[in-house]
């Protein structure tokens, strides 16, 4: 079940793996992303098989969304009658997902299981919160997560198996870059300039999304900003101009997106997956949260947290380095295979 981009980006590697697997897989997209190049763009790029159920749920409020998704989650469950339910990361669509199987009693995986920022504040770690509890097998990016779900007594069987994102990174970045015109066409050259993006819903309100593009407003070179369709919608309701310096996009698909992100020399981010990505990519990082849930990232010093201060995130990104040593994190680019191995093995509650 997936339902935004990163969720998208994950699936691709795991699709692969279960068809290598005999798995069969039907594929149910939320509409969580509804925008053409924050949903179907990746499906063609990355391959996928069209969805055999969509659910046009974009737009809505937490609540209105997790109201909203169930019924039609119910009837494909009970249409389909699957074995597993898979759902990735986060998003109100993976605890609306997690709902409906505990509801009809299918077990459900969880991708990215144990991860946490300790900031209920956050809607995201809620969902996590209450997926890992609904969900029987937990598939883990790292030991850390391992650890967490066995302090809280999670009662799933919870497996470390990478992260299935490293996967697709991987494998599509360096083609991406290959294939890609986009730092040509906008006249940006690799490692001089600035990739941000800003979509969480607590960034795109005031005062919060006026004070990170005052900060973007100050950095000393050009910044890339592809814009969520919620973030160009907050830009032009609170009438917040970018500086010149400061190049408006409109959303691009997953090749065009790494190719940009891989070659900059900072990335500017609210999102998860990114923060991730860019330590992938061996781009430091500067992220607009109070908190993150990918840690690690902060500890080597890939990663540095400035809240929505602007003069913090001007000075993290002035001062933004690579750390010397760079441990690999999150797996090894095998963890679709491992998700498959689990899902085939694993014991399935009577």
């Amino acid at each position: 079940m997936v339902g935004n981009r990163p969720q998208f980006v994950k699936s691709g590697p795991l699709s692969g793996a279960l068809r290598e697997a005999g798995i069969e897989e039907v594929t149910l997209h939320t509409g969580q992303h509804y925008d053409r190049e924050l949903s179907q763009v990746f499906f063609e790029e990355l391959e996928l098989g069209p969805p055999r159920y969509r659910l046009a749920i974009g737009g809505l409020s937490r609540a209105e969304m997790l109201e909203r998704v169930r019924p039609g989650l119910l009837a494909a469950i009970d249409a389909e009658e699957p074995d597993w339910l898979v759902v990735f990361g986060d998003t109100n669509s993976t605890l609306g997902g997690a709902r409906a199987g505990a509801e009809r009693g299918v077990p459900v995986a969880h991708v990215e299981a144990g991860l946490r920022s300790y900031d209920l504040a956050m809607p995201e770690e809620r969902n996590r919160v209450e997926t890992d509890r609904l969900s029987a097998l937990l598939l883990c990016p790292d030991e850390r997560s391992r650890e967490t779900l066995e302090r809280e007594a999670v009662p799933g069987r919870a497996v470390v198996v990478g992260d299935v994102m490293a996967d697709a990174c991987f494998r599509l970045a360096p083609l991406a870059r290959a294939r890609s015109d986009i730092l040509e066409r906008h006249g940006l050259r690799a490692g001089r300039y600035v990739v941000a993006t800003l979509h969480r819903e607590a960034n795109t309100a005031q005062p919060r999304l006026g004070r990170i593009v005052a900060g973007l407003n100050k950095l000393g070179e050009p910044v890339a900003f592809p814009l969520h369709p919620r973030t160009r919608l907050a830009l032009e309701r609170e009438r917040l101009e970018l500086a010149p310096h400061v190049l408006a996009l409109p959303p691009l698909g997953y090749l065009a997106f790494a190719a940009l992100a891989s070659s900059a020399r900072v990335i500017v981010t609210d999102s998860g997956g990114l923060q991730k990505e860019a330590y992938w990519y061996g781009v430091p990082c500067v992220t607009t949260r109070p908190s993150t849930e990918w840690v690690d990232t902060l500890a080597v010093g890939a990663n540095v947290l400035v809240d929505d201060d602007p003069e913090r995130l001007v000075e993290a990104v002035r001062d933004a380095r690579m750390p010397e040593q760079r441990p690999p994190l999150y797996g090894d680019g095998n963890a679709s295979l491992r998700v498959a191995t689990a899902l085939a093995t694993t014991l399935l509650p009577s």
